[in-house]
C-alpha cells in the first residue's frame, strides 16, 4: 500500500512511523526544509498526562498514558523518566491546592522533599506536587531521530513542497499539516503559544518544573548544554508574528521567580507558534473528500500523537493497531473518528 503523508511535524512523523511499521510504502512531504517545521519545533516535549488533566478532558489522560513508552521504543534513550514537579510561591498556595484537586497520580511534597528532588530549588518553596509517572523529551532531538529512523527504514521525504511530484499516485493520503489545514478543516482555530530558550550554568534541573501562575501554566523544561525551555502562553489567535513584549516579560518573571539565577541567563531564542485546535480542544481523525486528516492536538502534540497515529494506521491499513515496539494496543479510548 502506497501512502502519502502531508506534514513532517510530530503528527506526520508518528503517523508515518506507524504506517511504515505496518508495511506501507510511505512518502512524506513537508513545506519546510527539514522535519519538525511549525509548532512541533517549539514544543515543550512534556509527556505529562496527569498534569494536563488540570485544564484538559479525561480523554487526554487516557490517550496520553502510553506516550512515554511509545517514544522510548521509537527513539530509545531520549525520554527522561524523572516525573514532573509542580510548585507555587506562598501567595499561590490556594492555586496549588486547586491544581491538586483537579489532577491525579501525584504526591504532596514539602520543602525538604522538593530540595531532595531538585537541590537547586532548596529553600525556595514550602510545598509542591510530584508526579512520578510523567516524563519529558527534547522535541528537536526526538523529531530528528524519528525522521532519521524513518529514512533508514525506506520512508521517502520530500521537503520544500506542499504537493507530491506530478504523476505520483497513492492509495491513501493522510494530512497532518496542523493549522495549515484550516482551509480544508474550517472547524480548526489557531492557539498561539510563545516560548523562550534560556541558557545558564547556574541552575540545574532534572525534570520539568511547573510554576503556578495566575494567568497561564508556566513550565520550565531542562535541555542539554545548560539550556531551558520556558513556556508557554495560550492566546486565542492565529497571529504568527514574533513573541510579544508582555509575554516575554511574564515568562522571564516566572523563570526568575523559580530561581533568581535565571535573571542572568542568556536569552538564546524567543519564538511563537500556532497550535491547531478544535472547539473542544481534543484531537480528531476525520475523512474529508478521500483524505484522512489527523489534527487538533492543541498543546498536546507529543503527548497524544502516538495514540492518534496508531488509530490512523489502523484505519488506513485495516490492522489492529500496534505500538512502536510491535505490542498490541488497547483501543478502548480511541479518538473521535468521523467521515465527511
Amino acid at each position: 500500500m502506497r501512502i502519502l503523508v502531508k506534514g513532517a511535524g510530530v503528527a506526520g512523523l508518528t503517523v508515518a512511523h506507524e504506517l511504515a511499521s505496518g508495511g506501507a510504502d510511505v512518502i512524506v512531504i513537508e513545506k519546510s526544509s527539514a522535519p519538525g517545521g511549525g509548532a512541533s519545533w517549539l514544543a515543550g516535549g512534556m509527556l505529562a498526562p496527569f498534569c494536563e488533566r488540570e485544564a484538559a478532558e479525561p480523554t487526554v489522560v487516557e490517550l496520553g498514558r502510553e506516550a512515554a513508552r511509545w517514544w522510548e521504543a521509537a527513539v530509545p534513550g531520549l525520554v527522561h523518566f524523572n516525573g514532573t514537579l509542580v510548585v507555587a510561591p506562598p501567595r499561590d498556595t490556594a492555586e496549588l491546592r486547586r491544581f491538586a484537586t483537579r489532577t491525579e497520580g501525584h504526591s504532596h511534597v514539602a520543602a525538604d522533599e522538593i530540595a531532595s528532588l531538585e537541590p537547586d530549588l532548596a529553600g525556595r518553596f514550602r510545598a509542591g506536587l510530584f508526579f512520578p509517572q510523567e516524563a519529558h523529551l527534547d522535541p528537536r532531538q526526538a523529531l530528528r531521530a524519528l525522521a532519521e529512523k524513518l529514512q533508514a527504514a525506506g520512508v521517502r521525504f520530500l521537503f520544500n513542497r506542499t504537493e507530491p511530484p506530478r504523476g505520483e499516485t497513492f492509495d491513501r493520503v493522510v494530512d497532518c499539516t496542523g493549522f495549515a489545514a484550516a482551509a480544508s478543516v474550517p472547524e480548526l482555530r489557531g492557539v498561539r503559544g510563545e516560548m523562550l530558550y534560556l541558557e545558564t550554568r547556574e541552575v540545574r534541573l532534572s525534570r520539568t518544573v511547573r510554576l503556578i501562575h495566575p494567568r497561564f501554566p508556566v513550565y520550565i523544561v531542562p535541555r542539554s548544554g545548560g539550556r531551558f525551555m520556558v513556556g508557554a502562553t495560550m492566546i486565542e489567535s492565529a497571529d504568527e508574528g514574533p513573541i510579544t513584549a508582555r509575554s516575554a516579560m511574564e515568562l522571564l518573571n516566572a523563570a526568575y521567580a523559580l530561581h533568581p539565577a535565571f535573571g542572568e541567563a542568556r536569552i538564546v531564542e524567543a519564538a511563537a507558534g500556532i497550535r491547531p485546535a478544535y472547539p473542544d480542544n481534543l484531537p480528531k481523525i476525520e475523512e474529508r473528500n478521500g483524505t484522512l486528516f489527523v489534527n487538533g492536538f492543541h498543546r498536546h502534540g507529543f503527548l497524544l500523537s502516538p495514540a492518534l497515529a496508531r488509530e490512523a494506521a489502523r484505519i488506513v491499513l485495516g490492522g489492529d493497531g500496534r505500538d512502536a515496539g510491535g505490542a498490541p494496543q488497547d483501543t478502548a479510548f480511541a479518538p473521535t473518528v468521523t467521515k465527511i
